[in-house]
């Protein structure tokens, strides 16, 4: 077991609907501590990539993406879920359907932040449908930028979002897979990945 899936077994909290709350230490109240640990894995897992730009998307993503970022030395873009007065200029623009919050958003970059030079990785809190990570990733393309990567602080493993993607062809490295989780036990049970 890994550091991330050890924090998950101790502190998670399997609901019903396949919902785990990591509030705790990921997504509300966070562990900086940890944010770092994890942020150093992404950091080791995608060091032979050209990375010029982390990209996330709102809200939980922005802590593990800044430290990513602060990793490989470059900046940390994320895609805002709400147009508001101060964005100006071209924006790039993907609709998301939210498993979490169950609504569908649309989410923007302004067109001064990703170009064609850039090499991208991706970084998010969860994949479970791969909605978000496939909407971030239609941004890039957008851009005419690359994608060298996504990673991920936790996968449902039993929903079909990183098959998904990886189908598509995009290095998916997930910290923490779940391949299932019982809301009356609140048993948690994480797929074995190489070391």
């Amino acid at each position: 077991m890994n550091f991330l899936e050890a924090r998950i077994a101790k502190d998670g909290i399997v609901k019903e609907g396949n919902v785990l709350k990591v509030d705790s230490f990921l997504n509300h109240q966070m562990d900086i501590a940890l944010l770092d640990q994890m942020a150093a894995e992404f950091h080791q897992r995608f060091s032979n990539k050209p990375i010029t730009k982390v990209l996330t998307i709102e809200a939980s993503g922005i802590a593990i993406a800044c430290s990513v970022a602060r990793c490989f030395g470059v900046p940390m873009v994320f895609a805002k879920k709400t147009k508001s007065i101060n964005l100006d200029g071209d924006m790039y623009v993907a609709e998301v359907d939210s498993f979490t919050h169950k609504k569908k958003n649309t989410v923007i970059v302004s067109k001064k932040f990703l170009s064609p030079d850039d090499h991208v990785l991706i970084i998010d809190d969860f994949l479970a449908n791969g909605c978000a990570l496939q909407g971030l990733i239609s941004i890039v393309e957008s851009a005419e930028a690359t994608v060298e990567g996504c990673g991920i602080a936790i996968e449902k493993g039993f929903q079909d979002g990183g098959w998904r993607i990886r189908n598509l062809g995009y290095h998916v490295e997930s910290l923490a897979i779940i391949e299932s989780m019982d809301a009356s036990t609140g048993a948690i049970t994480f797929r074995e990945q190489e070391a």
